[in-house]
């Protein structure tokens, strides 16, 4: 379990993360890091997975669906938040993928509360 906690953390593979901060961008977790307030974010849904067996995509893991979603503080306030990470496959969108943000959407929407998406993507999974 701990070694999954921690690739989750990763989110994308060491080449993926190297390729990503050699071309002066951060990862998702860093954003989400950079954008709340220190120690208060609350990740959603952190070890969902796509489902779909489409063009082999049922052999290849994309960690947590390629995007973070949860909520924390601004400044204070409370805020909801999605950020895809382009290390884990592209940040495409798949049906769990929009799924975690649409949950994230919903319970923004129930608390009144604002609610922000850190864009870092290709598109989408083609195969869904």
């Amino acid at each position: 379990m701990k070694g999954s906690v921690i690739k989750v953390k990763l989110m994308g593979d060491e080449k993926q993360i190297k390729k990503q901060l050699d071309s002066n961008k951060l990862t998702a977790r860093e954003r989400v890091d950079l954008f709340f307030d220190e120690g208060t974010f609350q990740e959603v849904q952190f070890f969902v997975q796509h489902r779909s067996t489409l063009l082999v995509l049922d052999k290849k893991e994309i960690t947590s669906d390629g995007v973070i979603a949860g909520f924390g503080k601004v400044n204070g306030n409370v805020v909801f938040a999605a950020a895809q990470d382009f290390t884990c496959s592209g940040g495409s969108l798949g049906e769990m993928h929009a799924k975690k943000i649409w949950k994230v959407m919903n319970m923004a929407i129930a608390m009144q509360k604002p609610f922000v998406t850190l864009n870092d993507s290709g598109g989408a999974h083609i195969q869904e």
